[in-house]
Formats: C-alpha cells, sequence, structure tokens
C-alpha cells in the first residue's frame, strides 16, 4: 500500500513538470494556406495592371525662383512612363531633390490619371569656401554655383566640416547681434585652427586648443571691449593661457589678463 502511494505521488511530481504540447497543424492546413495567398497576391497583380493607365497630366507647385516647372519635369520624364498607379512616387520624388536648388518635394496621385508634385527651394544662408553654398541647416547642397550673393557670410573648412562650422556661426551669431556684432567670416583651417572676422572687419583668432573656453572669454569679456572702441581695434588674439592680446590699428598691441574679471576696469587699463 505504502507503495502503490509512493508511485502515485511520483506521478503527480512528474505530471506537474510536463510542459503542455503545442498542437501541431496539419501540412495540408499549411498549403492551402499558402494557395490562397498566393492566388490572392496574383489577383491583385491582375487587378491593378487592368485598372492602371497611362499618367495623362502632371501639376508642379512651388516657387520657381531658381528651378523651373520644365527641370523638373524633364528630371522625372522616365518615371512618367509608368501607369498612374505602378508609378514608384518615392523614385519621382529623389529624381526631383536631386536637382541643385531642390530641399523637399512632395508627390502625389490624383484621381484619375494626374500626379501632383509640390516642391520647396534650398534657401541659402551662408557661402562655403571659393563658389559653394550652404542652407539654413548648414548642408552644402550647391559645390560650385554660379551666382554667389555678396551679403551672403563666408564659411570655410576641410571636406566634410560644413555643418561643424555652419554651427558654430550660428552660435556665435546667436550671442554677438544682442551687443550690436555679427559675423561675416568664419574660418576652419587643415590643423584645426579656429578664425573668424567680424562684420566690421576686426580678426578673432581662437588657435586649436581650449576652444570652449576661450571662445567663453571672447563672449564674456572681449566682445565687451570691441563694442565700445570696434574703430580702434585691428584683431584680437586669444592664443594665450592666461588672457588675450588687443591689436589696435596703429600698430601697438595690449595684453588683457584674464584674472580681471570686471569688463569696465580692463577697458580702462588698456592702452594703446
Amino acid at each position: 500500500m505504502a507503495r502503490r502511494q509512493a508511485k502515485r505521488r511520483t506521478q503527480n511530481k512528474q505530471r506537474k513538470f510536463r510542459l503542455p504540447a503545442i498542437p501541431s497543424l496539419p501540412m495540408r492546413s499549411i498549403g492551402i494556406s499558402l494557395i490562397v495567398m498566393t492566388v490572392v497576391g496574383l489577383c491583385y497583380q491582375f487587378s491593378l495592371q487592368m485598372l492602371d493607365r497611362p499618367i495623362a497630366s502632371i501639376t508642379i507647385e512651388g516657387p520657381f525662383q531658381r528651378v523651373t516647372a520644365l527641370q523638373i519635369e524633364e528630371a522625372v520624364s522616365d518615371e512618367l512612363r509608368s501607369g498612374f498607379f505602378t508609378a514608384d512616387l518615392k523614385m519621382i520624388r529623389n529624381r526631383i531633390i536631386d536637382l541643385d536648388w531642390i530641399d523637399d518635394a512632395n508627390v502625389t496621385r490624383r484621381w484619375p490619371s494626374t500626379l501632383a508634385i509640390a516642391v520647396t527651394e534650398q534657401i541659402p544662408a551662408a557661402r562655403w569656401g571659393a563658389s559653394g553654398l550652404l542652407n539654413t541647416r548648414g548642408d552644402l547642397f550647391v559645390p560650385d554655383a554660379r551666382h554667389v550673393p555678396a551679403e551672403l557670410p563666408k564659411l570655410s573648412g576641410p571636406e566634410g566640416q560644413s555643418t561643424v562650422v555652419a554651427t558654430r556661426y550660428l552660435n556665435l551669431r546667436e550671442r554677438l547681434i544682442p551687443i550690436g556684432l555679427d559675423v561675416r567670416e568664419v574660418t576652419l583651417d587643415a590643423r584645426g585652427a579656429w578664425e573668424i572676422v567680424l562684420s566690421n572687419g576686426i580678426e578673432i583668432r581662437f588657435g586649436r586648443r581650449d576652444i570652449v573656453k576661450r571662445t567663453e572669454l571672447f563672449l564674456e569679456v572681449a566682445a565687451g571691449i570691441i563694442s565700445s572702441r570696434e574703430a580702434e581695434i585691428a584683431f584680437v588674439d586669444l592664443r594665450y593661457s592666461n588672457g588675450f592680446t588687443v591689436g589696435w590699428k596703429n600698430g601697438s598691441r595690449s595684453p588683457v589678463q584674464e584674472k580681471k574679471s570686471k569688463e569696465d576696469g580692463m577697458v580702462a587699463g588698456l592702452g594703446k
């Protein structure tokens, strides 16, 4: 009797640890499902081809200051040979935004046989090097423009660094505008040294090291000196460990120690 009870307890324990069996689908059901899916897909493709029709017309909307509607139409002419339903809208959009002055494009179908295209053009925000143009995001969208607006700020640097230089330009300008200063040029040379030219012609030399620290010193101290005596200053050299030097238009220089914290005192102590 004791053996039977022990045997039953052992069987109960074994049952507790058994995983539930996963019911298997009959191979016949799987085969039928695959056949149905294939038939549905073929019917869809057949219906699409039967209903498809040639693209009868396209509409193009945009500012058309730098790019014409004819240029856009020529760029997508090969894709328009497809039918109304089978035309690859993504490919058409890619062809359009590959044009130099196009920033973005939206392509949609209009029943029964029209494609609608709406484009936005690039807005040049700065020059890059000799003849390149950057947009408001710092992207180089025209590497060699035939006409470069003279009023645009000039940015330059190694290949692939346009966004980095543009970001620095925007950050500096945002903090200088409130105190009456602006940036005309920003240069990053091959060695990694930074230099800017203000709209009043004053050069600011940052060098390669401690760029963040030197930038803050320029914005918090040197910029105030420039604002008050810009007609007399030729350059500001921040490539020092303990301050900066002001170069005057008469050829002399005045070192400014970083330890002095009040701008008024520093300005008063500057000579020519």
